[in-house]
């Protein structure tokens, strides 16, 4: 996959903008089946050693097949033969996935790339739950910027907010939602 030779230099990349105050507390692993078909795995993040969040692709790509059949149901549309729409009904599946904050070892690659290739100030913006996450994560997200994020942190997945919560209670910030 995207980073299977350099993940460790990636890793490390990554663990530089952790904030101190999180630096020992938050880690990231990818875990690679060699004997699935295409050798994929998952992602995690642990905080104090619990995982917090894996992304699994087998999971997340069978959960997309799932909802991708489903539509096909409620559609009553069997046309196996039209790509456009066989591609179409998987983003929209896919998409839906990412909302709910179920994703697969490559979404946090993807998430990885956007991340490390942006100005902070655009992954603030960003509608991707991995990225925001990140981001809280973030030593260049200061306490200021944590506290004008309270308001908007409310209509946030779940796991922005669990996430926003601990980098709240690391900086002894007492704004937490």
């Amino acid at each position: 996959m995207l980073y299977s030779p350099k993940w460790s230099k990636a890793k490390k990349h990554l663990k530089s903008f952790i904030c101190d105050s999180l630096q020992s507390r938050v880690d990231f692993q990818v875990i690679n089946y060699r004997r699935a078909h295409d050798q994929l795995g998952r992602a995690v993040i642990t905080v104090d050693k619990i995982e917090k969040l894996s992304m699994c692709t087998i999971t997340a790509e069978r959960e997309e097949y799932r909802r991708t059949w489903d539509k096909r149901i409620e559609m009553r549309d069997f046309d196996f033969d039209d790509v456009e729409k066989n591609r179409s009904l998987q983003d929209q599946a896919h998409k839906q996935l990412k909302k709910e904050g179920i994703y697969g070892q490559y979404d946090f690659f993807n998430a990885l790339e956007k991340y490390f290739n942006a100005p902070i100030k655009d992954s603030l913006k960003s509608t991707d739950i991995l990225i925001k996450i990140l981001c809280l994560l973030d030593r260049r997200v200061g306490k200021r910027t944590l506290h004008k994020m309270k308001d908007a942190i409310l209509h946030e997945h779940r796991l922005v907010q669990d996430f926003y919560n601990l980098r709240c209670e690391a900086e002894n910030m007492s704004i937490a939602v």
